[in-house]
């Protein structure tokens, strides 16, 4: 199975072009979608999940038109949104057997198979009996991982899914995304850039509603080799730098300010070498310095 997407595009009644003909290509497997808040991620997953209109272009999985044939998408699809609100009195146990009875799975015995199933696959088993209102916040999204695996689908979408949760959740989260990246294909759309480098074997990175790179995140670093720089900065340098080196990231590191820098040969005094990360890869992309990323996807 593959989706195809060609030129689509959205822009919102208050003038926002939250899609600019985006175009990518995904097949089975884990597929990571990189961005900012605010890059038009959500609304290309709300697209994809049938739940908005696009104003121009296609998506096709397989020989099915994503944007007009909705009812054939839906039954294919297992969708997580950023937002996913349960009703907090009703167990996980009941809340899944509804959810299976609205993906048309009629029998109560086969019901039970599948929920059973879904609860033991995502370690709820234990707690299926426990009403979703008392969840923390790792167990509520490996709750929706479950219904959005209900019927099979063969193309499941997540959503900022490991946004707020800690380590140990994180961890048992990407093994659980892993596990079903081996049988369909999975979207992961995120701004973190480390679920990408964990997971996905091919990604895009997206900005004001625009792909800028599309590739796989092993040969995009490595075109960034030798041009990644790296200094310690006192935190009232860091304007005068930003305004006048070609400044990609900053961060506080031990409570010192480090700068990263791309460059063909050192920007400045003080800086050194350093290897190049996916994060690199994001960030100068997104500051849209492209010729060597480009140059990644395109390979």
């Amino acid at each position: 199975m593959e989706l195809v997407i060609r030129d689509l595009s959205k822009r919102y009644e208050n003038g926002v072009q939250a899609l600019d003909r985006v175009s990518l290509t995904i097949g089975p497997g884990m597929f990571g979608l990189l961005g900012p808040n605010g890059a038009g991620k959500s609304t290309l997953m709300r697209t994809l999940a049938t739940l908005q209109e696009a104003d121009g272009g296609s998506a096709m999985l397989d020989d099915i038109d994503v944007l007009r044939e909705k009812d054939r998408v839906r039954r294919l699809l297992g969708y997580l949104p950023q937002e996913f609100g349960v009703y907090p009195k009703v167990t996980a146990q009941e809340m899944l057997d509804h959810f299976a009875r609205l993906k048309g799975i009629a029998d109560s015995r086969e019901r039970k198979r599948v929920v059973d199933a879904l609860l033991e696959r995502t370690n709820l088993a234990a707690v299926r009996k426990q009403k979703l209102g008392g969840f923390s916040g790792g167990m509520r999204q490996r709750f929706g991982i479950a219904q959005a695996l209900i019927a099979n689908p063969r193309l499941v979408i997540v959503d900022e899914p490991t946004a707020g949760l800690d380590p140990e959740e994180r961890v048992r989260f990407h093994n659980l995304l892993a596990d079903i990246g081996r049988e369909v294909i999975v979207i992961l759309s995120t701004h973190i850039v480390d679920d990408v480098a964990d997971l996905c074997p091919r990604f895009a990175v997206i900005h004001k509603g625009r792909v800028l790179l599309e590739g796989e995140p092993g040969a995009a670093v490595a075109r960034l080799k030798g041009r990644m720089w790296r200094r310690v900065v006192e935190r009232d340098e860091l304007g005068s730098l930003q305004s006048t080196l070609p400044i990609v990231s900053s961060r506080l590191q031990a409570g010192r300010t480090v700068v990263r820098a791309y460059s063909e040969g050192a920007p400045g005094a003080g800086f050194e070498a350093v290897p190049p990360e996916l994060e690199d890869v994001y960030f100068t992309a997104v500051a849209g310095r492209l010729e060597p990323v480009r140059a990644a996807a395109e390979a």
